[in-house]
């Protein structure tokens, strides 16, 4: 298990989870600050100045997966982890290849006054240089707009603590007795296992009458996606489409939906890649629309958006197989495509 405590900098979070440490039996501390610092010693510089954030490092993301993953294996019991999460992608990528190795997540938010933030972080302690000092704390001060425009998301996701006026061991004793009673739940998070070999996977297409496209924003990968997921031993890949319709809108496509794409995506460490198979569901009744029901841990919302506005919410690879799917759509045909770009004439 872990308990991931979140909240912006200078909230308390590694001060608590120090003392939370020696209030939960046979757990360990895990700050995932120490694979950022690595990750200094092992990138080139052009590599990192591209980022402001080694947050935004893909490979820092899969790397406290993988340790998280490695240091529960090796020593047992529980790992608190306090690192700031403000980018819900960022903590549905992480939460999500944790759920997939079968790890639970607590989620624990420390929330203290904007006022206490403050001062806190003007009394902090940083390195004893003026420079040194200035941007730290500068750095904190200018993470607060960004925590102030996540908390919407981050009080639905995690059990939240007020510790503005208790110190960290009080702090640490509320998040232990939350933990233990079981008032700071698992995160309700689908398991995915990560594949080991290359898929095939179906998606659907559903338009609405002004031809916008639906799109499912899922709880455990970031970017949003097409309703539809992998095809299962010994399925028709038409019908694995429509049992994912079912399954994540809970809607019955009326007919075998029919082929647009046929995309071949390369492996790329660490994915295996594989067929990529974009199927026509046709246009949504408004009526049928009204009926979606999304499964909670799965996704969070739905919606339909043009082709414009899907290029800033679907990754690179999705957006060119959905840009060539609608091409196929509007031409009646079928393209082959290999990542993402169409073949054979």
């Amino acid at each position: 298990m872990i308990v991931w405590i979140n909240g912006s900098f200078g909230a308390g979070k590694t001060n608590t989870a120090r003392e939370l440490i020696d209030l939960i039996p046979n757990s360990t501390l895990f700050d995932p600050e120490v694979v950022g610092a690595g990750l200094r010693h092992l990138l080139p510089e052009k590599r990192l100045d591209e980022v402001s954030d080694f947050q935004d490092l893909p490979i820092w993301r899969r790397l406290v997966v993988s340790t998280a993953t490695a240091l529960l294996a090796e020593v047992g019991g529980v790992l608190v982890v306090p690192m700031t999460l403000l980018r819900q992608e960022y903590r549905d990528e992480i939460f999500g290849g944790l759920a997939a190795c079968r790890i639970p997540v607590r989620h624990v938010l420390l929330a203290p006054d904007e006022t206490i933030l403050r001062a806190r972080i003007a009394a902090r302690e940083v390195p004893d240089t003026p420079d040194a000092k200035q941007r730290v704390r500068q750095w904190s001060y200018d993470h607060i707009e960004p925590y102030r425009a996540a908390l919407p998301w981050l009080t639905a996701d995690a059990y939240v603590v007020d510790n503005g006026r208790v110190d960290a061991r009080e702090a640490a004793r509320r998040i232990a007795e939350a933990v233990g009673s079981g008032d700071a739940a698992a995160c309700e998070i689908v398991q995915t296992p990560a594949p080991t070999a290359e898929t095939v996977a179906a998606g659907v297409l559903l338009f609405d009458e002004r031809d916008r496209v639906l799109l499912v924003d899922p709880t455990y990968k970031p970017g949003w996606e097409f309703p539809g997921g992998v095809v299962e031993p010994g399925e028709p890949p038409a019908r694995a489409g429509t049992r994912e319709v079912a399954e994540e809108l809970g809607l019955q496509l009326p007919a075998a939906p029919r082929l647009l794409v046929v995309d071949w995506e390369p492996p790329r460490t660490p994915r295996f890649g594989g067929l990529r198979l974009i199927f026509d569901g046709g246009r949504l009744p408004a009526a049928d629309a009204d009926r979606i029901r999304l499964p909670g841990p799965e996704l969070r919302a739905w919606r339909f958006v043009g082709e414009e506005e899907a290029a800033g919410l679907l990754s690179p690879g999705r957006f060119e197989r959905l840009r060539w799917a609608l091409r196929a759509r509007e031409r009646g045909t079928v393209l082959n495509l290999e990542a993402g770009v169409p073949v054979g004439g």
